[in-house]
């Protein structure tokens, strides 16, 4: 992508399990575009409150441990390195205990804005892709591309089976579905910022699509949005 192209602000929302970050990774390499995990950060959060002994319950106690708190995203070939206050936090964010704390991190109002802030300062100069959950309702209302990417629950549910490697052991196969579950609770249900498309997101449903397809959907709605401006 040369210099005169626009540089947009790409927003890509869904529920867990859906490809979000598979997705927003491989299109970030293919046009070029910096790939902003609001994920990660959330996450990032969750693993420091763990270390601290910050009750993730605790709205208040997060938000004053964000605010001394350094998180980074440093993209490199193989995707972003995530940086909690100068350490390397890449594969550790990515464990159960984490997960978790952060889908409870992520409910808080005060923690949200704060995180939102950073994201919008992250953004402002275009050319990234964000996704997450509120992305294009909250984050980046005005994001001249917005995906929401979706896909039946039980396709979800397997994907994130094989991702921790669970399939031949159904007692944690089954914890890792009914986490996933609780998850979408809380994010569908929360007070602030709940799991929702936005009204001018282009839907993608994954469900009986491979990872290529949904990339050359993705680079298909790009390639169209550049048309336009050009015109």
């Amino acid at each position: 992508m040369n210099e005169a192209t626009p540089k947009f602000v790409i927003a890509i929302d869904g529920p867990a399990g859906a490809g979000k970050s598979t997705i927003a990774s491989r299109l970030a390499k293919s046009l070029g575009y910096i790939n902003l995990e609001s994920g990660a950060m959330y996450r990032a959060l969750g693993l420091k409150a763990i270390e601290a002994g910050v009750p993730v319950s605790d709205g208040p106690a997060l938000l004053a441990l964000a605010q001394r708190s350094t998180i980074a995203l440093e993209p490199t070939p193989e995707g972003n390195r995530v940086l909690l206050d100068q350490r390397d936090v890449s594969a550790r964010i990515r464990e159960h205990d984490v997960t978790d704390a952060a889908s409870k991190v992520s409910t808080h109002p005060e923690v949200r804005a704060w995180m939102v802030s950073k994201q919008r300062e992250m953004g402002a100069q275009g050319g990234v892709i964000m996704e997450g959950r509120d992305i294009g309702t909250v984050v980046f209302p005005q994001a001249e591309i917005k995906i929401f990417l979706d896909a039946d629950s039980r396709v979800r549910e397997g994907r994130r089976v094989a991702q921790v490697n669970a399939q031949d052991d159904p007692e944690r196969a089954e914890k890792v579905k009914q986490d996933l579950r609780e998850r979408d609770r809380r994010d569908s249900t929360r007070t602030v910022a709940p799991l929702q498309a936005a009204a001018d997101a282009i839907h993608i449903d994954s469900s009986g699509l491979t990872i290529e397809e949904v990339i050359a959907r993705a680079e298909q709605i790009v390639a169209e949005k550049l048309k336009q401006h050009s015109l």
